[in-house]
């Protein structure tokens, strides 16, 4: 990759629609730009029927803002320090600082860039935050989900986000099966959806396959990043990577305080 300075030099911003959401040519991804990587994750892991979340909340939070962290490796704005850079070699480095278009993905880039070699997965925790309902927000602005507020046992107050138009999930899910079940090698997108899932131990979850032993190693194998491009294959491994790490320290975190209590 070019060297430090030349990544620090301004780029025009990307151009915007309307309602703050990319134009073709302000993010990778072509025929749904207005919807991001982890928008898509969250409908994948909540349940159409019921709203409800199919993961506990803290490995719900950390996907996301692994999704998050996954897109804007993908569009080269974040990466993984080189050898002879100011910050360690592996360490979170910013690439480019110009807007996205896209606000969720704007104030994580500028959180990132707070906290610039630090180890990725260091990070996470605080891109998650608030991330959930911020996504929630606008997926049922959309008019994907709706929120439905209620109260349990007629005292906890709840919100459900069940599913109203299931026709952008649906095409998500037909390209996971397409690659996972048939065999067909994913685009960036699908295939950064599979990394994130297989990160947090979700993809029996989302796919209903007969062998899902044959589809979770098929998942591990997508996983390794080789849909990436080469100029960005690095980032993606070191975002995975960073994702799986946050799930284990999470999850042994949770176990050692059921333990001691």
């Amino acid at each position: 990759m070019p060297g430090w300075i030349n990544h620090r030099q301004e780029r025009r911003p990307d151009p915007v629609g309307s309602q703050g959401h990319p134009k073709a040519g302000g993010l990778p991804w072509k025929g749904c730009q207005s919807m991001l990587i982890a928008e898509d994750l969250l409908l994948l892991l909540l349940d159409d029927r019921s709203g409800k979340p199919l993961l506990e909340a803290t490995r719900l939070q950390l996907a996301l803002a692994g999704g998050v962290l996954l897109e804007l490796a993908i569009a080269e704005r974040v990466d993984a320090a080189d050898p002879g850079e100011q910050v360690k070699k592996g360490r979170l480095v910013v690439r480019d600082r110009t807007s996205t278009g896209d606000d969720v993905l704007d104030d994580a880039l500028a959180l990132l860039d707070e906290r610039e070699g630090k180890k990725p997965e260091s990070v996470l925790g605080k891109l998650g935050k608030g991330l959930r309902e911020r996504l929630l927000a606008r997926l049922a602005a959309r008019g994907i989900l709706r929120e439905e507020k209620g109260k349990a046992l007629g005292i906890f107050p709840t919100t459900r986000w069940p599913a109203i138009d299931a026709q952008h999930e649906e095409s998500v899910r037909s390209g996971l099966h397409a690659a996972l079940v048939v065999g067909q090698q994913p685009d960036q997108r699908t295939g950064a959806l599979i990394a994130l899932l297989a990160a947090v131990d979700a993809v029996p979850k989302v796919m209903d396959a007969r062998d899902k032993n044959a589809v979770k190693d098929r998942a591990r194998l997508i996983a390794e990043g080789t849909w990436a491009a080469d100029s960005v294959r690095k980032a993606v491994q070191a975002a995975n990577a960073a994702l799986m790490a946050a799930v284990i320290a999470g999850t042994t975190a949770a176990g050692s305080g059921a333990a001691s209590s």
